[in-house]
């Protein structure tokens, strides 16, 4: 599968219906099964590698609408990794002390340090999406943040980290399937929020947030990439699949030691 296709090009206007929800490439459920494993293997060996080099890290960054299968995403990409190699980090709506700070404040000291990797549960984009869907924010102040996201990931490039940006896309009618779902398993009910009904309102004004968002700021070296989200079976296998190309390039390797291991005696 050629998951370049999934990304979005620098400078280029975006249109997300012209992104399919539901498509799967021809990929059968049972043959993603399969190799889900292999997959995995794979992963765990090159995080172990990252882990032990201490030179490089990887952001991963989810966005998504309401039910659009973050946690779940994690649940099934990240199975299996070193949990001391990996953090995870959920940014909810920001603290009054928060507030009192620029919008990236918050979000530094969570950005993964040498030899691991992190994990964005909703980001440093909420706050050109929410903000700007609910009038927080105008155009300019919407600009102004885009170049300081750039130039924020710039800085964590430059010093090491690779960064992968995965846009969730889910149609409306699955969002509601997702929710309904959600109303009718008394073990879910925790999970819905009368407020998912005022986003869900706002359907068309996040998808132009959104889509002028990912144009904006998909670069070269730190993509979105838009994930077919409907089929969770998918979504998961795909986001595997570039994670492990991006570790494969960026080539981790273990440290090497200042003794001749043939030469040390275990008495």
């Amino acid at each position: 599968m050629k998951t370049e296709s999934y990304q979005v090009r620098e400078g280029k206007k975006l249109n997300l219906k012209e992104h399919s929800t539901d498509g799967t490439k021809g990929v059968s459920k049972e043959e993603a099964a399969v190799r889900k494993p292999q997959l995995q293997l794979h992963l765990v060996k090159l995080q172990e590698r990252l882990h032990a080099e201490e030179q490089q890290s990887l952001l991963v960054v989810l966005q998504t609408r309401d039910a659009g299968g973050k946690d779940g995403t994690i649940k099934h990409v990240f199975t299996g990794l070193n949990p001391q190699g990996v953090n995870v980090t959920g940014f909810k709506e920001p603290t009054p002390l928060e507030l009192s700070h620029d919008f990236l404040w918050r979000v530094h000291a969570h950005t993964p340090a040498a030899g691991m990797i992190g994990v964005f549960n909703r980001s440093y984009y909420e706050d050109v999406l929410v903000t700007r869907v609910h009038g927080e924010i105008n155009k300019q102040e919407t600009q102004r943040r885009y170049d300081e996201i750039r130039a924020f990931e710039i800085s964590l490039q430059n010093r090491g980290t690779r960064i992968l940006k995965f846009h969730l896309n889910i149609s409306k009618d699955e969002q509601k399937r997702r929710f309904q779902d959600r109303l009718d398993d008394p073990e879910k009910h925790w999970k819905f929020s009368q407020n998912d009904l005022n986003e869900r309102a706002l359907w068309n004004d996040y998808t132009r947030a959104y889509e002028e968002t990912l144009s904006a700021t998909s670069t070269a070296t730190a993509p979105w990439y838009i994930i077919p989200a409907d089929h969770k079976w998918f979504r998961n296998d795909l986001i595997m699949q570039i994670l492990l190309e991006t570790l494969n390039d960026m080539n981790p390797k273990f440290p090497k030691v200042d003794f001749d291991p043939s030469k040390i005696v275990i008495e």
